[in-house]
């Protein structure tokens, strides 16, 4: 959390963009290489209904006109951390906010 948004980027040393941050923790957490979009990340896993959400799944929205075009990681109590837009930093967020329960696509569950 406050590492810098940065468009491509995959480490707290350059920035996260959102499928960065997301590919960065699980290849830490879990040893696990995940694909670098946020398309091709959304054929991972198995979908989650929202209310089965844990810890860890991944969440979608659509936030630039186009299905799965951001995601997060979901920590729990309807919150998920992502690498939100240029000018910002990686950040907590409560699902439950109007602007992310309008965008949001579904959620997926990396098994390993």
């Amino acid at each position: 959390v406050g590492t810098p948004y940065a468009a491509g980027g995959g480490s707290p040393e350059n920035g996260f963009d959102c499928s960065g941050l997301v590919a960065y923790v699980f290849a830490r957490a879990a040893q696990a290489r995940l694909p670098r979009n946020t398309f091709d990340l959304a054929n991972v896993g198995a979908a989650v209904a929202p209310g089965e959400l844990q810890a860890g799944d991944l969440v979608f929205y659509n936030t630039q006109r186009r299905p799965f075009s951001h995601v997060g990681i979901y920590l729990g109590q309807s919150r998920f951390v992502h690498a939100p837009s240029t000018g910002g930093a990686v950040r907590i967020e409560d699902m439950g906010g109007r602007y992310w329960s309008q965008r949001f696509d579904g959620a997926r569950r990396l098994s390993f």
